[in-house]
């Protein structure tokens, strides 16, 4: 499902309109290009859900930790990764498969050890606005995007 968002109020909307869908456990990879939205995308999805601090890419962090009081949000982003196996040396693989939502921006740099997706979304640039696609990877992917209430 394909979606344009002209703008980053729009591509903020979107990620908000996942807010609904979220389920304990559930793997997101967030894939494009550099500057492609997916940390505006993030930034929509926890306005959504009541965050009020900033929400910074965690390119040079590997993780930021939220807690909005919904539900626990790890946006995690191995953009830095030089070998997969750095992924088991930062020992992040407890945060996957608990009761918390994981974004994963460029989860193929962590592959194989990285968890599989439930839904992944592929962020393009298209002209001065931005592409979104979304697929689902599992059951549980396939049930959020049921759950999700896009208005686009």
């Amino acid at each position: 499902m394909p979606t344009f968002l002209e703008d980053e109020q729009a591509t903020e909307a979107f990620g908000a309109a996942l807010t609904s869908a979220l389920s304990p456990g559930l793997v997101i990879w967030l894939t494009g290009d550099l500057g492609a939205g997916k940390t505006t995308l993030t930034r929509g999805l926890l306005r959504a859900l009541g965050h009020t601090g900033s929400v910074k890419s965690p390119t040079y962090t590997l993780m930021e930790i939220y807690n909005p009081g919904k539900i626990m949000l790890y946006h995690f982003d191995f953009y830095r990764f030089n070998h997969p196996d750095e992924f088991l040396e930062a020992g992040l693989e407890e945060y996957f498969g608990g009761d918390g939502v994981c974004l994963v921006e460029w989860a193929d740099k962590a592959l194989p050890h990285v968890p599989q997706a439930d839904l992944e979304i592929h962020m393009s640039v298209e002209g001065e606005g931005r592409r979104a696609r979304l697929e689902a990877r599992s059951t549980k992917g396939h049930e959020c995007l049921n759950r999700a209430q896009f208005t686009h």
